[in-house]
């Protein structure tokens, strides 16, 4: 094959500028579209996190660093010694030699997963040179002695969250995989990536926040939350679903679920192949849960005790007029458990504990003292400033969802901001996705009283300092078999945090502990094969997670069918399958119901008013 001619060789040159000069055409005019749009949906909000706290935390930082200026130039020799070290290092590699990295990625990092971050000397440079410095400001940071508890907590998550949002995969000139990608289409990705944006502030108002999946792919009750089961009782806060058995036989004592209100209960019905309730009702449990009405004007009254009257107390009240059992056991899942222990308490101290039979808590903190990440954004100033944006009776979804992604930002923010607006891409359609945009709203004294009394004075685990329905409530009184669910890697509740609950009560309690998150540790089903778990079944106390863990044992894949055989055990005898259809609370609709399809008010967007979608 002979060469082209230089002819043709400056022709495709010339079409080339020719295409590149029409998209950043393109990009200058969208750009300009940009800020006219930006500038004329901004109104007064409140940003999280709120830049006066952030001030006011560094403020005490820095005051506190200068006290010690000895450790201030210790600290900055140390890092040119670093950077000297680095440039010997790439020195050698420009000669040819091998030379290994001085500092590498964490277990997880998915920023610098192309193979260009490695192979090409100037990205890996950048690369080791921007972890060098994030890891000296971070590690910094957390050796700054005399801030309180708090002050530096909030120090070290806000350090975090800037040095994410400076890495070099952030930045187009930076990135190796937009440079390429910008090359190979001639700037075609930019002008996509700038029309995403604009999209975005538009369906935002004015709030640039990537859009995480093709919402358009799923639909609850169509391709997502489709488990077979009817609605057979319903309430202002909640619909309470039985569903429907694929086996003869059945465990007696039926299985009623407590899901966070946080989010919506179809995490744990997603699709077939990774769904808990389908799993649960395949090995014989009539399962019961609560879907939570997605809060609004209409709610603004509604409390924590709401929530234990009107849910947990009013479904056990309905699944024995429906079924004729007055003894279950039951899930609690994240704040779901933190509710199903405070009710459990209450019913120990109304004397009606045996109603429930034997419970487990998924990834529930009762405990906060340590409660992870979560703990930054629950002292007295953010706690007013969320309270001053609940001026409708509730906080919007979106303020509840903004906040979880922050604590991921790499993962739920910079990703998309990555392949949304710079490499152009539309975002691919995942149902855990969807499910973490589908935002639900929080009445204003239910959520107060959740901050202050949980995570901000921790009366939950002090026994009889909290009331609700006129009852102390104490979890040393409950003698109710437990078993305690946690995740190593979650953020959440944190698994150390989580232990905690294993000296709270007053009967058997088992602790199992899960790998990956919040979300995925919880989610496995066993067909996956995926991630392990650990189980100690020494007849010991400790006191610590560590303690327990070092004296764990680790097993392969999902922890599902070890708590089976401990549920199993406590669940009565088989007996004749239920059908939610025939029960005596006649069906009001289909599973998955409509309290779960009502989707949280859009961004203030005057012309969406809520409702069911």
């Amino acid at each position: 094959m002979s060469a082209k001619e230089p002819l043709e060789t400056s022709q495709e040159a010339l079409e080339a500028s020719k295409e590149f000069a029409e998209n950043f055409a393109k990009i200058a005019a969208q750009s300009q579209e940009l800020v006219t749009e930006f500038l004329n949906s901004q109104q007064p909000t409140h940003i999280d996190p709120d830049p006066a706290t952030v001030g006011k935390t560094f403020m005490e930082l820095m005051n506190k660093m200068m006290a010690d200026p000895g450790k201030i130039i210790e600290a900055q020799a140390a890092l040119w010694k670093n950077y000297m070290d680095l440039w010997q290092n790439a020195a050698l590699r420009a000669t040819g030699e091998e030379a290994k990295p001085l500092v590498t990625p964490e277990s997880g990092d998915k920023r610098f997963k192309s193979e260009e971050w490695s192979q090409n000397q100037i990205f890996d440079y950048i690369k080791q040179s921007y972890l060098m410095t994030a890891n000296w400001i971070q590690d910094t940071v957390a050796e700054v002695d005399g801030l309180d508890k708090q002050t530096k907590k909030k120090a070290e998550f806000y350090t975090k969250l800037y040095t994410d949002a400076m890495s070099p995969t952030n930045f187009f000139w930076s990135n190796p995989d937009v440079l390429k990608k910008t090359v190979e289409s001639k700037g075609e990705n930019l002008v996509h990536g700038l029309e995403n944006m604009l999209d975005d502030l538009k369906r935002t108002k004015g709030q640039l926040i990537p859009k995480m999946t093709d919402e358009s792919a799923f639909e609850v009750g169509r391709n997502i939350a489709v488990t077979p089961g009817k609605v057979i009782f319903e309430n202002d806060l909640m619909q309470l679903i039985q569903y429907t058995p694929t086996t003869k036989e059945v465990y007696k004592r039926p299985l009623l679920i407590t899901p966070p209100w946080i989010n919506k209960f179809y995490i744990l019905d997603l699709k077939s192949e990774n769904s808990f309730i389908k799993w649960c009702v395949d090995k014989g449990y009539t399962v019961f849960i609560i879907s939570w009405v997605n809060p609004d004007e209409r709610h603004v009254e509604k409390t924590f005790e709401s929530y234990m009257a009107e849910g947990i107390l009013a479904a056990l009240d309905a699944i024995e007029t429906s079924i004729g059992e007055k003894e279950v056991t039951t899930i609690g899942y994240c704040i779901g458990g933190t509710l199903m222990a405070a009710t459990l308490a209450y019913l120990a101290a109304i004397g009606e504990e045996d109603r429930i039979k034997a419970t487990t808590f998924f990834a529930a903190q009762l405990d906060f003292e340590e409660a992870g990440d979560l703990l930054v954004f629950t002292d007295e100033d953010h706690i007013q400033m969320v309270e001053s944006k609940m001026k409708k009776g509730y906080l919007e979804g979106k303020e509840m969802a903004n906040t979880f992604n922050l604590l991921r930002s790499n993962d739920l923010i910079w990703s998309f901001v990555i392949n949304n607006y710079m490499l152009g891409k539309s975002p691919f359609p995942f149902d855990l996705l969807y499910w973490n945009s589908d935002a639900t709203n929080m009445p204003h004294k239910m959520h107060s009283f959740y901050l202050r009394n949980m995570y901000q004075k921790n009366l939950l685990s002090k026994p009889g300092a909290l009331n609700l329905g006129g009852q102390p409530i104490d979890l040393t009184k409950v003698k109710t078999p437990v078993f305690i669910q946690a995740s190593k890697e979650d953020h959440i509740a944190p698994f150390n945090s989580v232990y905690k609950n294993m000296n709270l009560f007053g009967g058997p309690a088992e602790f199992m502990l899960a790998g990956s998150g919040h979300i995925a540790g919880v989610i496995n089903h066993p067909d996956a094969k995926k991630y392990q778990h650990w189980t100690n079944t020494k007849k010991k106390k400790y006191k610590t997670a560590d303690d327990w863990f070092a004296d764990a044992k680790e097993h392969p894949g999902s922890w599902w069918p070890y708590w089976d055989k401990w549920l199993s055990k406590k669940s009565g005898p088989k007996v004749p399958a239920r059908d939610p259809a025939k029960g005596k609370l006649k069906p009001i609709e289909d599973a998955p119901g409509s309290y779960v399809k009502i989707r949280a008010k859009p961004y203030n967007a005057d012309d969406d008013k809520g409702g069911k979608k």
